[in-house]
């Protein structure tokens, strides 16, 4: 699934290129996605308008119009969304088409179909009541510590569930999750009340240096991520832990291990990450 960064990328090259383009036709596709096709919005409140500007919310596209209204987009698992000429062939799973002035065109591509498409307008469903049940973002310039250490209070699961919980902090998938706690040198297990104050400080600028580094390597390609512009991302290329099981830790040498953890697969290295006591 994109994560942050995936995402960070996408809305950053399509910030370069949609802001003050014309929607001339909006086109959803006949196969549902997760949630149901909000056609009729689609057409009254997207179609015929212009792009004022490309945000994010966790892992959510923002695309909002000078009449104030939003189109949110949810990649899911394996979605995609490309920037792409019109004459193009669509192929079997292109779900949405935003038809542009500039002769392009604007596609949501989900093998899967996990990911959704909704309409805010503005005043019915503002985007502050959309997304009042999600945690704070990491990069933005004011996020640290405190921000994770203050919802810990009274939470005793491990601190790698901690991390992934969207109530928390936005945005944070398994890939980050694992790689994060490597540079933290926290065990994913390590129950949350059990950690102190300088690791919640070490936890805080991993994160965010992390998810930095992911962004600027244009996201983590592992199966089929791609960027707005087609081009893979490099992070995978980085990775220190996730999905290296076996291989040798790049501080210690020790072969990363990996396990079960809330359904997810977790991987660590048992000598940097050693499990407290």
């Amino acid at each position: 699934m994109p994560e942050l960064p995936e995402v960070e990328t996408i809305r950053r090259a399509l910030a370069a290129v949609l802001p003050g383009r014309l929607v001339e036709r909006a086109h959803a596709g006949p196969l549902p996605l997760r949630a149901p096709w909000p056609r009729q919005a689609l057409r009254l409140r997207i179609q015929g308008q212009r792009v004022e500007s490309v945000g994010r919310r966790a892992k959510h596209l923002l695309l909002r119009f000078a009449n104030h209204a939003t189109l949110v987009i949810h990649l899911g698992m394996s979605g995609r969304l490309l920037l792409v000429g019109q004459g193009v062939p669509p192929g079997r799973h292109v779900h949405l088409r935003l038809q542009l002035d500039s002769g392009q065109e604007l596609r949501l591509v989900d093998p899967r179909r996990f990911g959704s498409v909704q309409v805010l307008d503005g005043v019915v469903r503002t985007e502050a009541a959309a997304f009042a049940g999600l945690g704070p973002e990491p990069l933005d310039p004011d996020w640290g510590a405190s921000a994770l250490s203050s919802p810990a209070r009274g939470r005793r699961g491990p601190v790698k569930s901690f991390l992934m919980d969207g109530r928390v902090v936005a945005g944070i998938g398994n890939i980050y999750a694992s790689e994060i706690l490597f540079a933290a040198r926290l065990h994913p297990e390590q129950p949350v009340p059990t950690l102190p104050p300088a690791a919640w400080e070490r936890l805080a600028l991993a994160v965010r240096q992390v998810l930095a580094r992911a962004v600027a390597a244009g996201g983590t390609t592992i199966a089929d991520f791609v960027g707005a512009d087609g081009q893979v991302g490099s992070f995978q290329n980085e990775l220190a832990v996730y999905g290296r099981a076996g291989e040798p830790c790049p501080a210690c040498g020790t072969p990363i291990a990996s396990q079960r953890l809330a359904g997810r697969s977790t991987f660590f290295c048992p000598s940097c990450q050693r499990y407290p006591g």
